[in-house]
């Protein structure tokens, strides 16, 4: 994954745990920040400004989670995983209440707390940020709404510029024409797919040869794929 190194606080009393998340999250290019105790997760989470996620453990001495999780959330929406020995359901809704955004009972595989951990700073865009995505002589600068084909300008709409990028981000994966409109056109479609097939059409036409890229799968919808 391409990104500067994310900053993620592991706040745990038990440095064995500490460690083992830790060894996960950098093997992943992840930056640990490391907290023994409440009182240190606050004093590293205002120190250090671009935390992007905090996982947190409950129970600890003097500052447990939930103050820890309070104090955060008074002026940060960073995404917070809750680490509880008990999986206890009061707990849990006391976390959500809290501003917890995902919750993991110990003990638990080092690889799923990875997955959430990428699942939510995808959820928060942070791993979002390339703004400039490039493929097969297509380039896609997000923040400037430009496509370049072979760094030639060409005109797109607000719609086939999404499509594209939607093509682009997902590339390889079979897309159902529900799926494109689920994601693209943001709402469940009952409609015919017309739509979709309509701006692919257009799409094609204004990338050129490179409209190739974008295949039919006949019955289903389509995939973009580079040869």
């Amino acid at each position: 994954m391409n990104r500067d190194k994310l900053k993620i606080l592991v706040v745990d009393d038990e440095s064995r745990m500490r460690k083992l998340v830790k060894d996960f999250l950098v093997k992943q290019d992840y930056e640990v920040i490391e907290a023994a105790d409440g009182a240190e997760a606050l004093e590293q989470f205002y120190a250090v400004k671009d935390i992007a996620l905090i996982i947190l453990d409950v129970m600890m001495p003097q500052i447990d989670g939930w103050q820890v999780c309070r104090e955060v959330r008074e002026c940060s929406k960073v995404p917070v995983i809750m680490l509880t020995a008990k999986a206890d359901e009061r707990d849990e809704l006391q976390g959500f209440e809290l501003g917890v955004d995902e919750y993991i009972a110990k003990p638990f595989s080092p690889k799923i707390l990875v997955a959430r951990v990428e699942a939510l700073l995808r959820r928060a865009n942070v791993l979002n940020k390339d703004d400039v995505i490039k493929v097969g002589g297509i380039e896609i600068n997000k923040a400037a709404h430009m496509v370049y084909i072979d760094e030639e300008a060409i005109e797109l709409s607000f719609k086939e510029f999404e499509l594209l990028t939607y093509f682009i981000e997902n590339q390889g994966i079979a897309l159902s024409r529900e799926k494109i409109l689920n994601s693209v056109w943001n709402y469940d479609y009952f409609g015919d797919a017309r739509t979709i097939d309509t701006h692919v059409k257009k799409l094609r036409n204004k990338l050129g040869v490179k409209g190739n890229y974008i295949r039919t799968i006949w019955g289903m919808g389509y995939k973009f794929e580079v040869e």
